[in-house]
C-alpha cells in the first residue's frame, strides 16, 4: 500500500487561518466523513478544515468515541455553532450530505428539537428505544422514533421471580357468594413469587393515521402471577394461586403543557378480565372497562392511572360481588428515575370509590450491569392492604418480596 503524503498535514499546523482545534479531531473527522477533507479547499489551494466550513450534528461527533480530545473538541464546535444564527452558518456540503447513508435511522439523523417530547438524555441507536426519547414515550411507542412496529412482542409489567414473607400466613378464602368459601390449609408465610406479562401491538394509527410524529395504538397483552408454596415441604409444595389477567387498549399519544412543567403524555382505555381459573370454593373473577392516562415531568418523574368500572355480573355468576368494596375503582403510580441504576415506585390502590381499603406498593428497582445495555433489575417490593393476590381480595396482609425482574422500557 502507498504511504500517504505527509504534507498536507504540515500545511494544517502552519495555517494561522484555521481554527484552534487539534490536529486528531480534523484527521478523525476527514476518516468518519469520506470526501470531505478532499472537498474542503481554499482559493489559494491550500486544504481548509472540514469542521471550521460544515454544519456538524452531535451524532458525527459521537462517532469520534476512540479520540477523548477529538470527540470533545467536535461537541465544542457543534456548540458554538448552536449558538450562530441559522443564517449565519454556512451551507452543508455536498460531501457532508454524502455521509449520512440513505435510509439511515432517526437515531442517526438531527434530533428534532421542535417536538417537545424529544429531549437528548443518551446517545446511541437503539433502534425504536432510542433513549433520546422520554421512558413514556418508548413505553407506549407515542412518536414516530419510538415506533416498533405491529406484532412484535414487548415486556408489559416486570418478569418477575421472588422470594416473599408476609405479616401472617394466607388466610382461609371466602367469598359472600354461595359455596365460594373454602376448607382452611397449612400454608407458609413465605412464598416464591414468579410473575410473566407480555404484550403486542396490534394496530396502529387508527385515529393519527399519516401524522408524522404522533402514533397511537391497539395493544394486547396478557399478565400471570403465581405465588408457589416452595417452603411447604409437608403440603407437597403446591402453587397456592394463579392470577390470569388479559387485556385489550387502545392509547393515543398526547403532548399537553400542564402546570409546573409537566406534561400530559396519552390517554386510552380498555377493557380487562381477571381471574384465578380455579373451580369452587376457589374462584374469583371479575371484569372491567377504564379509563387510562400518564403524566410525566422531564424524564425524572412519571404518574400514570386508571379508574374503571366493573361489568356487571348475575349473582349466580359473580364469584366476588364485594370486590370492588376492597380494590375500589382505580390505581395510580408514581415513578421516580433517580438516575439511570434506580427506580423508585409507589402504586396506591383503591383511593378512587375505595371503602377506605384498597393497598399500597412501594417499589425499588436497581440495575445489574450497564442500564444502557441490560433490562435485568434488583427488584424490591413492599405491599400493604388487601387483594395482594385475587383469591385473598378481602384480606389484609402486609408482604415484602425480593427478586430479579425483566423490565422493558
Amino acid at each position: 500500500m502507498a504511504k500517504r503524503s505527509r504534507r498536507p498535514h504540515a500545511q494544517l499546523r502552519a495555517d494561522p487561518g484555521l481554527p484552534t482545534l487539534p490536529l486528531t479531531l480534523a484527521l478523525a473527522c476527514s476518516c468518519a466523513l469520506p470526501g470531505l477533507a478532499a472537498a474542503q479547499v481554499r482559493p489559494d489551494g491550500t486544504p481548509a478544515s472540514p469542521l471550521a466550513e460544515a454544519q456538524l450534528t452531535w451524532q458525527q461527533c459521537a462517532r469520534l468515541a476512540d479520540d477523548k480530545d477529538a470527540r470533545l473538541a467536535c461537541f465544542d464546535r457543534w456548540a458554538q455553532q448552536q449558538a450562530q444564527p441559522a443564517a449565519a452558518l454556512p451551507p452543508a456540503p455536498p460531501a457532508l450530505a454524502s455521509a449520512q447513508p440513505p435510509g439511515a435511522p432517526a437515531a442517526d439523523r438531527p434530533v428534532d428539537a421542535s417536538v417537545p417530547a424529544t429531549r437528548v438524555i443518551a446517545v446511541g441507536d437503539e433502534g425504536c428505544r432510542d433513549r433520546q426519547y422520554s421512558t413514556l414515550s418508548r413505553f407506549w411507542e407515542l412518536e414516530e422514533g419510538t415506533d416498533c412496529g405491529t406484532f412484535t412482542f414487548r415486556g408489559y409489567r416486570p418478569l418477575n421471580v421472588s422470594v416473599s414473607t408476609a405479616s401472617h400466613a394466607p388466610e382461609t378464602p371466602t367469598s359472600p357468594s354461595p359455596g365460594h368459601t373454602a376448607s382452611p390449609v397449612n400454608y407458609k408465610a413465605q412464598e416464591m413469587r414468579i410473575g410473566l406479562s407480555v404484550r403486542t401491538k396490534l394496530a396502529q394509527g387508527l385515529l393519527t393515521q399519516g401524522n408524522p410524529v404522533k402514533k397511537d395504538s391497539l395493544w394486547f397483552a396478557y399478565s400471570q402471577q403465581s405465588t408457589w408454596q416452595l417452603f411447604s415441604a409437608d403440603i407437597s409444595r403446591p402453587f397456592r394461586t394463579t392470577d390470569h389477567e388479559p387485556e385489550l387498549m387502545y392509547v393515543y399519544p398526547v403532548d399537553a403543557k400542564l402546570p409546573w412543567g409537566w406534561r400530559w403524555r396519552y390517554a386510552g382505555v380498555g377493557i380487562v378480565h381477571q381471574s384465578n381459573g380455579q373451580s369452587l370454593p376457589l374462584s374469583r373473577s371479575w371484569n372491567r372497562v377504564f379509563l387510562m392516562g400518564g403524566v410525566e415531568l422531564d424524564n425524572r418523574f412519571a404518574i400514570t392511572g386508571r379508574v374503571w368500572k366493573r361489568i356487571h355480573e348475575g349473582a349466580s355468576d359473580d364469584d366476588n360481588p364485594d370486590i370492588t368494596k376492597y380494590l375500589g375503582h382505580s390505581e395510580i403510580t408514581g415513578s421516580w428515575y433517580v438516575n439511570r441504576e434506580n427506580t423508585l415506585a409507589m402504586t396506591v390502590r383503591g383511593a378512587i370509590g375505595g371503602s377506605g381499603r384498597g393497598g399500597v406498593r412501594l417499589e425499588w428497582m436497581r440495575a445489574l450491569g450497564d442500564p444502557a445495555t441490560s433490562n435485568l433489575r434488583w427488584h424490591t417490593q413492599l405491599y400493604h392492604g388487601y387483594g395482594d393476590t385475587l383469591v385473598d381480595y378481602n384480606r389484609k396482609r402486609t408482604v415484602f418480596s425480593f427478586g430479579l425482574s425483566l423490565v422493558d422500557f
